[in-house]
């Protein structure tokens, strides 16, 4: 696994021993990164369930100005650490060791993109993004990206954001929730 482009271009980044990490597929990442390639330079990234923290770490370097990385893991979080050390872009980060539900509660900053691929069989998803736009950490125009396995629904609709259609790569589908503009 490594850093497809930007500023960390093709440094190898850590992966972990056996199977409680899932990290996003290489062909996944880069049609992920494909898609939201404008909306990169300059913004505030959330990688919510960051595992090894390949999307922060690529968002990163393809120039987002700062990510914060969360998990509950001790041993995910100590591989976000290594990759962004790895990647010499630390100081752009914060890694934050905790549930994701405790994080988005407490919460007080704002994001223009949430990265959410947390563990496939659990609710994870539905109910980070049922909290994630019911509190104001997005700004206008803001993208919450969701990856997860195929046959997993998501709501069609949800009040102030406009969904993309389904991206389907192998098994995985990405899909994208866009925070409406303020009038």
């Amino acid at each position: 696994m490594r850093v497809i482009t930007g500023s960390a271009r093709g440094v190898a980044l850590k992966t972990p021993k056996g199977m409680e990490t899932r990290p996003t597929a290489e062909k996944v990442k880069e049609a992920l990164f494909s898609i939201i390639q404008f909306d990169l330079p300059g913004s505030r990234v959330l990688d919510l369930f960051a595992g090894t923290g390949q999307l922060g770490i690529e968002a990163l370097s393809r120039g987002a100005q700062s990510a914060v990385f969360v998990d509950a893991r001790e041993e995910a979080c100590g591989l976000v650490r290594e990759n962004l050390r790895r990647t010499r872009l630390g100081e752009k980060a914060r890694v934050v060791r905790g549930d994701y539900q405790n994080f988005l509660t407490r919460c007080r900053e704002k994001f223009h993109i949430v990265f959410l691929d947390p563990p496939y069989r659990e609710e994870f998803l539905e109910n980070a993004i049922k909290m994630i736009t019911e509190i104001d950490i997005l700004y206008s125009g803001g993208i919450i990206i969701t990856e997860r396995p195929l046959g997993k629904s998501l709501p069609e609709q949800i009040p102030g954001f406009l969904r993309s259609k389904d991206y389907q790569y192998g098994k995985t589908l990405l899909t994208l929730y866009r925070r409406m503009a303020e009038e």
